[in-house]
């Protein structure tokens, strides 16, 4: 069994031969954009030997704003991107060369963020901190809801063509904003849920091997019953943030796909998780221990989000190695 079947199997709960592997990082400087981007995703993935790559959206987090944001209001200015916007194409070119480059050897999933989170990453280009867009969700919601909807059309395109015309074989979704203390689940589902499953549910329409991320957002714990009818083919979700083992959220989302295992959060304070510091003959009992606990069937091996680029890669190899030799 090849890289391409292992994977699709795994996602659609199918006997795989091994439990496929995958992790990711950002990338910056010189590497964070352009062909410098394309070589770095293919040297890490050429050196690490992962059964699958989920594409970074690094330099494409600030969504290019074409308003002026001075008060509640003035969210109903927002347009939609064009779809070759210069935002979108260059996505769509560096998942192209990707695909291109190895795409018959392995999936190929690019990063794609919900409305809000596009909008939480991006505010501050119009003065616009995320506490305050908050304010202005409460002040003028519809204001704000226009602006969701707006984003909302591009993620759906960068979707549809990154899929359709890139190659991809899936979106790596990912949510967030369901932190605790942030909004009420009636606010939530006001508020956010249109709009994440507006371009969700736009990117299933193209591919059935959409993976959706419930992020744990700077180690903030989430209410996972916000999301826990998200469709997608596989969930990955912050096990230990939220305290849901792999077993425990295989039932708690339907018996779909998993993406976890690893806690891969750091801050200020340093890291967590035995991905960083354990031995090898740790790190590598570890990753024994959870494909014998859970079993094979419908499990994909990763982080609860992304690694410290820092990270030395041969760490990874002895979890791809421990996962193929079982």
């Amino acid at each position: 069994m090849n890289k391409r079947e292992r994977v699709l199997n795994a996602l659609n709960n199918r006997p795989a031969d091994h439990v496929p592997v995958g992790f990711w990082f950002h990338f910056s400087g010189e590497e964070e954009t352009g062909e410098r981007n394309v070589q770095a995703h293919l040297n890490y993935y050429r050196q690490t030997d992962l059964d699958f790559l989920k594409v970074m959206s690094d330099g494409f987090f600030n969504y290019p704003f074409n308003v002026e944001i001075t008060e509640a209001h003035d969210w109903y200015g927002l347009e939609p991107l064009q779809p070759h916007d210069p935002w979108i194409e260059q996505q769509v070119e560096r998942v192209r060369a990707l695909v291109e480059a190895i795409g018959d050897e392995r999936c190929v999933f690019y990063n794609v963020f919900a409305p809000l989170s596009y909008l939480r990453f991006g505010a501050e280009q119009v003065g616009r901190h995320f506490d305050r867009v908050v304010a202005d969700l409460r002040e003028d919601p519809n204001a704000v809801l226009h602006a969701l909807d707006t984003i909302g059309q591009t993620a759906s395109i960068l979707a549809r063509r990154v899929i359709e015309e890139a190659g991809a074989d899936g979106v790596y979704y990912c949510v967030q904003n369901g932190e605790k203390g942030l909004f009420t689940p009636e606010e939530h589902r006001r508020w956010v849920r249109p709009s994440d499953l507006y371009a969700l549910e736009h990117a299933n329409r193209y591919s059935d091997n959409n993976i959706v991320h419930f992020c744990g957002f700077a180690g903030k714990e989430n209410q996972l019953e916000l999301w826990k009818d998200y469709p997608g083919k596989a969930v990955n979700w912050a096990v230990h943030v939220d305290d849901l083992s792999l077993n425990d959220g295989r039932l708690f989302f339907g018996g779909r796909a998993s993406l976890a295992g690893f806690e891969t959060h750091w801050d200020a304070n340093g890291h967590r998780g035995i991905i960083y510091s354990g031995t090898k003959e740790e790190l590598q009992q570890y990753t024994r221990d959870l494909i014998l606990d859970h079993g094979k069937h419908g499990l994909l091996l990763g982080g609860d989000c992304t690694i410290d680029a820092k990270l030395d890669w041969e760490r990874i190899r002895w979890i791809v190695e421990t996962a193929r030799s079982l």
